[in-house]
């Protein structure tokens, strides 16, 4: 699996960002290094949930408006800043959610995920198993399919799955990989049909 760098970060790029934090803190207008580092990780995470493409690049400026107007309350707990948006994101596209009363979708077109892809379409029928791995994630309870979302469409790793749904690392990972079997027995279950 390809490791996303704006999260898979050295203890150094940490440290970085939490220089870039503390003077962002200081004066707002130097938020802007966590603004371009982040921006589009965060526009594709709503981007992949949102069936309107303006809505999501109006949520995402909401994202870092509020960020900037509640950055005194960050707390650095160890993983990347991004974390933290991710949270105020996924809150921010709930309570759109409500508003609209809009289905949650998730866009599978333009994500690439080999080591995904792997697991369901061994053979050659791409577009037929797609379709069926579309209907097996249907029968995944929200947080099943939450789980899967972050760690294999977000590429997130457990540690940061954890912090970002409140749950400890090993949790993260043991969840994950229920709801992976989960998956996979629901597919396999449409695939024999």
């Amino acid at each position: 699996m390809a490791v996303n760098v704006y999260f898979h970060q050295s203890p150094e790029l940490l440290q970085e960002e939490q220089v870039w934090v503390m003077q962002a803190k200081a004066d707002p207008a130097r938020f802007e290094p966590l603004y371009r580092k982040y921006y589009d990780s965060i526009l594709r995470y709503l981007k992949q949930r949102m069936e309107d493409p303006e809505q999501a690049h109006d949520i995402a400026s909401q994202v870092f408006i509020k960020a900037i107007k509640n950055l005194s309350k960050y707390e650095d707990r160890g993983v990347p800043f991004g974390s933290w948006l991710y949270r105020i994101a996924k809150s921010e596209l709930y309570q759109s959610y409500r508003e609209t009363q809009s289905n949650r979708t998730v866009s599978m077109e333009h994500v690439q995920i080999p080591t995904f892809d792997t697991l369901f379409f061994e053979n050659q029928e791409f577009e037929h198993n797609q379709s069926l791995l579309l209907a097996a994630m249907q029968k995944l309870k929200e947080e099943q399919l939450k789980l899967i979302e972050m760690r294999f469409f977000e590429q997130l790793s457990f540690k940061e799955i954890g912090e970002t749904i409140g749950i400890t690392e090993n949790n993260a990972k043991v969840k994950t990989f229920r709801a992976l079997e989960k998956l996979r027995e629901h597919f396999l279950g449409r695939y024999a049909a």
